[in-house]
């Protein structure tokens, strides 16, 4: 038995359209084609893979086991080839082929879901690479090239190539397990016993805020590399640190974590900033993926996160 033939692409479409359409007449009114064109095209391609597709004895054209299982290989041919053109058609306009966005850890989950939905529907064709940084990391990212675009936090100083733009705020809560020590202080907790405790910190891996703290008070800390690390330890009564409220408004609501009354307040507003380099311009992608940053409503109901 001979190996099979290389197909054409036309051969597949009409294949395809075969079967979508329900018969050869119906394919080649779709397709613009005689009835006959259509036939011998079909006979061509099982004559090229060396294997029958379509039972022809029924009184409606079906599809023969092989065929079946070989309907999806050309569907999936097909589908590529049109994912090809469409994206260099898009290329040819200008349009990114890729988009890379960081992002900061205290950046809400369901926020992203939605913008990176909308952006996939806006731009089928533009691949995305998504990364999470904490503090310096995310501008760290943006200043090596590695991202084209940052949604950062808190601020640090930035060279004057780098674009930033106030998008919204997050608020951040002092939260201890309630089997810890300091839940069991009533009113306001002195900061001198907040210095006893064991402080959780997510650390930043960036050298942008090298020997800079922000909000440590605890004269013990550990430091952790990501936020889900910070909020199951909070939870085991490991330490005490500040999450996300949207985060914690469950935990909050069951008792699993108690909320800290502290002398200088009890909830810090987390800027969140769109970050960009003015040298490395971003393309119609970005671009729409900063305005929809931008105009992100920060405010979320308890327990989105």
């Amino acid at each position: 038995m001979r190996d099979p033939g290389l197909p054409s692409l036309d051969q597949l479409r009409v294949f395809i359209a075969v079967i979508d359409h329900g018969g050869f007449a119906h394919a080649a009114r779709a397709l613009h084609r005689t009835q006959s064109v259509i036939s011998y095209t079909i006979a061509n391609l099982e004559e090229q893979l060396n294997i029958a597709l379509l039972d022809r004895g029924k009184r409606k054209v079906t599809l023969t086991e092989a065929g079946k299982a070989l309907l999806a290989d050309a569907r999936a041919v097909s589908a590529k080839v049109d994912g090809m053109r469409a994206r260099a058609k898009a290329l040819g306009a200008g349009l990114e082929a890729e988009v890379c966005l960081v992002v900061d850890v205290m950046f809400p989950m369901c926020r992203l879901v939605t913008l990176l939905e909308s952006f996939q529907r806006e731009y089928p064709t533009v691949a995305l690479r998504l990364h999470t940084e904490a503090l310096g990391g995310v501008a760290q990212m943006v200043l090596d090239g590695r991202c084209q675009l940052g949604i950062s936090g808190m601020p640090v100083h930035l060279p004057d190539n780098v674009e930033r733009q106030l998008a919204g705020h997050v608020t951040m809560m002092p939260v201890c397990a309630p089997g810890h020590p300091l839940a069991a202080i009533e009113g306001v907790v002195p900061t001198a016993a907040l210095r006893e405790h064991l402080q959780l910190v997510v650390t930043d891996r960036s050298p942008l805020t090298s020997g800079q703290d922000f909000g440590v008070l605890g004269l013990r800390d550990w430091r952790l590399a990501d936020l889900h690390s910070k909020h199951a330890l909070l939870r085991g009564g490991l330490g005490w640190g500040s999450m996300p409220e949207a985060m914690i408004a469950e935990d909050l609501a069951n008792g699993r974590l108690v909320r800290l009354r502290l002398q200088d307040g009890d909830a810090l507003q987390y800027p969140l900033f769109a970050i960009h380099r003015s040298d490395d311009q971003l393309g119609p992608a970005g671009r729409w993926l900063k305005e929809q940053i931008l105009a992100l409503d920060y405010t979320l109901p308890h327990g989105a996160y």
